[in-house]
């Protein structure tokens, strides 16, 4: 039996994806962005897509999503509420609230947000914690924290995820969080190796044996700043730890000669491409995300990988169907 879901903040499809390998078929997905939609569009064309702000969503309007099996959210990344009042206006917590308030109005049999490590324990969010909660118990759900490594799930990368779900009493007791898939994990070299050496480089295996442990966290950027790069100082040190350029991104592999023709950096190092970042957060390859190609990388960066909304669907959907 198929279940119901709506998702909002949908960016590129990863966790709405991972969602529909577990079972739930979307009756409605919500994003801002319209580069966004058009990826989620160009992939599933019978996907009911709206391009809108949560903040002017209106249930009244979409009768189809009340009482659906699964609200699930993977929202932009929250900030504590010391570094909010400090450095920025809080849109990401508002976003966290006008979900949770959602789910008082379309009464989904299960909640699903998936968002920043610390949000799970961290005294920094204790009142995003609290005003969750408050917000949880008066719809009188039962909810879980607690946080995965996509790394766990096969997923070639150190993603660290703070995970809420929140069921009604039925099913509350019936919820078991994902337990790993993997019993070894995929490293960059693993997962890279077939575009490494897809225009016949020699040295693509000395390369990916070199790279032999789960890529940093990658991470989309804000789209107040320039191009994509593969993320902070330290970050990058990591990345040429393993043979690649973490400044900027490539437009194409390497070729026989192991040279990249679009990179002028001069540096041996290797420049990623936009699909082999959709390879790290594990989007399967006929996955096609639209745009710019810092676009296109920025809505990988957000994504959540597949194979971790996926794990997150089979818990959720188990516990429902019991």
């Amino acid at each position: 039996m198929r279940l119901t879901s709506v998702d909002v903040c949908s960016g590129a499809g990863g966790l709405a994806l991972g969602l529909e390998r577990a079972g739930f078929d979307p009756v409605l997905l919500l994003d801002n962005k319209p580069v966004a939609c058009e990826t989620l569009r160009r992939n599933r064309p019978s996907w009911n897509v709206l391009e809108m702000e949560l903040a002017h969503f209106d249930p009244t309007m979409h009768r189809q999503v009340y009482g659906v099996d699964l609200l699930s959210a993977g929202l932009p990344r929250v900030k504590s509420s010391a570094t909010t009042k400090r450095v920025d206006t809080g849109l990401e917590l508002r976003l966290l609230q006008t979900t949770v308030r959602l789910a008082h109005t379309i009464q989904p049999k299960a909640l699903l947000i998936e968002n920043v490590p610390e949000l799970v324990a961290s005294p920094d969010f204790g009142e995003i914690r609290d005003y969750i909660q408050k917000e949880l118990a008066c719809l009188e759900y039962r909810f879980y924290w607690f946080v995965l490594n996509a790394s766990d799930f096969g997923v070639p990368q150190d993603r660290k995820q703070g995970v809420l779900v929140a069921l009604n009493d039925r099913s509350f007791d019936r919820f078991e969080a994902p337990a790993p898939t993997v019993a070894r994990h995929v490293t960059v070299g693993e997962a890279l190796l077939p575009s490494m050496s897809a225009r016949g480089w020699a040295g693509a295996e000395k390369w990916a044996a070199q790279a032999n442990r789960v890529a940093p966290t990658l991470v989309g950027g804000s789209d107040n700043r320039g191009g994509a790069d593969l993320g902070l100082t330290g970050t990058k040190k990591t990345w040429a730890q393993m043979g690649i350029n973490g400044a900027a991104l490539g437009d194409e592999v390497p070729g026989m000669d192991g040279v990249q023709e679009s990179d002028t950096s001069g540096s041996p190092l290797k420049k990623l491409t936009v699909e082999q970042a959709a390879t790290l957060q594990s989007f399967p390859q006929d996955w096609i995300v639209t745009g710019k190609k810092t676009a296109r990388y920025r809505q990988i960066g957000h994504a959540s990988p597949p194979p971790v909304g996926e794990a997150l669907g089979r818990a959720i959907a188990q516990a429902l169907r019991r």
